[in-house]
């Protein structure tokens, strides 16, 4: 069964920078499209970030240009690289696989003004 480590979160001020990662297991990682959402309470999850086994990248419009999102296949680890944070970016930060039903313990971002 897919497994996620997600890790990097914590409290910085607004204008600073956070670099989140996920370790995936249970799958063949190369081949498949990751995806990084965010989930404040009382909210839905939102999707931030995608990127497909070729690499392709999209972005909720709320963050171009701010985030990056990145893969390294050889440690089955997918990245999400957060520049410029702003209060509205705090949440708590899960990877997906996508087409997968399992999420992980998740990651908390808070971006104090």
């Amino acid at each position: 069964q897919v497994q996620f480590v997600e890790s990097g979160g914590d409290l910085v001020q607004a204008g600073g920078s956070l670099r989140l990662s996920c370790k995936v297991s249970g799958i063949a990682f190369r081949l498949n499209t990751m995806d990084w959402y965010r989930q404040v309470p009382g909210q839905q999850r939102e999707l931030v970030a995608r990127i497909s086994k070729r690499f392709e990248t999209n972005y909720a419009e709320s963050v171009k240009g701010r985030f990056t999102i990145s893969r390294d296949n050889a440690n089955n680890t997918v990245f999400l690289q957060m520049n410029s944070l702003k209060p509205e970016d705090t949440a708590i930060y899960y990877c997906r696989v996508l087409g997968f039903i399992t999420w992980g313990q998740g990651t908390q971002v808070t971006v104090s003004s």
